[in-house]
């Protein structure tokens, strides 16, 4: 539950903070006036004893699903940004698969509008590719751009046809702008339930073959070399696309990822029960692969951790692993997550993490003014390094369950969020 109230000053005291954008990690306070950080709280301010807590820009997650426009049984701007702000997001970035999609600017200007009456942390949206994510024509992007878009993407598909794709580069080139590709073709993962491999054949489910991933970001890496255009690889599970990348930026191509705290944190082999709650697009895969995805991130191959946040109803997914939708809601789970697959497996620290989902993901999409500084818009998260506790999915903000992690045990975890004049505390974190 999230205790929301606006506040003129607020004195935060006695945190580490950590702050990626000026390479900080100290003990100190931070005070903030009319929603502006300042050097001085004045002494009737709103005073939050942070005593071994953590102060860190907000985090950002740059891949969520809010369902809304017309899929509001599983989500909607309102209950999503809830969830986001309980685990630590101060800003999400929306994508545009709803119903119907997201590939007009009138609906992209009523997201940003929902966003605005009811959000508890800022949205910005991901605009269409092609009209109707159909994969044939392309969207008009400079409008979309004009209403509100802050990238392109068709996800949930990814774009077949060659020679759409390039003229997508060659827009998106023109424009400035960041094409963010669901790298799938679907001709060679038709079918595919989970992924292709031992576990698969053990179970006797149909795979989905990590080439579909792999074909398209080599296809999609060729057209970036040949136009100079930005591009993104959404929810990157291979380690031969993690390679794909890591080569493409040694190249000082312009392209950019992202990797899912699932996919961190889980194999193939979580599959086993068929439990619809692993099932997910791009599917879990074995373990060599999410080793790949932790080394990716420790050398700057992949840029930031999300969450593919996809909430699903709950009778959606009880009707079996073969029929149930792909995904999971991550968005109130995912610092605990990330710090068991990367801290508590003493691959990486506090700094890291928090680098991961701040100045990482505000690298990828070109946003500045997020440092803890004097004389910046307050924006920013608290977290508990310490705090141990086990994933309730009854207790969730979001309207949706959908979590292979309930039950689990965790430590560390977002406590609460400061937008401007705004305090968004979990009070029961």
């Amino acid at each position: 539950m999230l205790k929301i109230a606006e506040h003129r000053a607020i004195s935060i005291r006695n945190a580490r903070i950590i702050d990626p954008f000026r390479a900080l990690d100290n003990l100190g306070d931070l005070a903030i006036v009319d929603g502006v950080i300042v050097d001085r709280a004045p002494g009737d301010a709103f005073v939050i004893d942070a005593s071994g807590w953590i102060i860190c820009p907000g985090l950002t997650d740059m891949h969520v699903h809010l369902r809304e426009p017309g899929q509001s049984h599983k989500e909607t701007i309102e209950t999503g940004t809830a969830a986001a702000a309980a685990g630590g997001f101060t800003s999400v970035v929306c994508m545009p698969n709803t119903t119907p999609p997201l590939d007009d600017p009138e609906r992209i200007r009523r997201v940003v509008q929902r966003a605005g009456e009811v959000g508890v942390c800022e949205v910005a949206p991901v605009a269409c590719v092609t009209r109707g994510r159909e994969g044939r024509r392309l969207a008009d992007f400079a409008a979309l751009i004009e209403a509100g878009a802050v990238a392109f993407s068709d996800d949930g598909s990814g774009v077949d046809d060659d020679d759409v794709m390039r003229a997508a580069f060659v827009r998106v080139r023109e424009l400035g702008a960041l094409l963010i590709q669901h790298c799938e073709f679907r001709a060679i993962s038709a079918g595919g339930v989970m992924h292709l491999g031992d576990v698969s054949r053990r179970l006797g489910l149909p795979g989905l073959d990590p080439r579909s991933e792999e074909a398209m970001i080599e296809r999609d890496i060729a057209l970036c070399r040949e136009t100079g255009a930005r591009y993104h690889v959404a929810h990157i599970s291979t380690a031969k696309a993690v390679e794909l990348v890591r080569r493409a930026k040694s190249e000082g191509l312009p392209v950019t990822t992202e990797v899912c705290t699932h996919h961190l944190m889980l194999s193939d082999e979580a599959c086993a029960q068929t439990d619809p709650n692993t099932k997910m697009h791009p599917p879990l895969r074995p373990q060599a692969d999410v080793e790949a995805c932790r080394r990716g991130l420790l050398d700057g191959t992949i840029d930031c951790i999300v969450t593919d946040h996809a909430p699903h109803a709950a009778e959606e997914k009880s009707v079996g692993f073969l029929k149930a939708p792909a995904g999971i809601v991550g968005l109130e789970t995912a610092v605990g997550i990330a710090a068991k697959a990367m801290i508590e497996s003493g691959l990486a620290d506090w700094p890291q993490l928090i680098a991961w989902l701040t100045s990482g993901p505000a690298r990828v999409l070109r946003r500045d003014g997020l440092a803890l500084d004097i004389g910046r818009t307050a924006d920013l998260t608290l977290i508990d390094p310490n705090r141990r506790w086990t994933v309730a999915p009854d207790r969730f903000l979001s309207k949706s369950r959908n979590t292979p992690f309930g039950g689990w045990e965790l430590t560390g975890r977002a406590v609460g969020t400061v937008r401007r004049r705004t305090t968004a505390i979990a009070i029961d974190a």
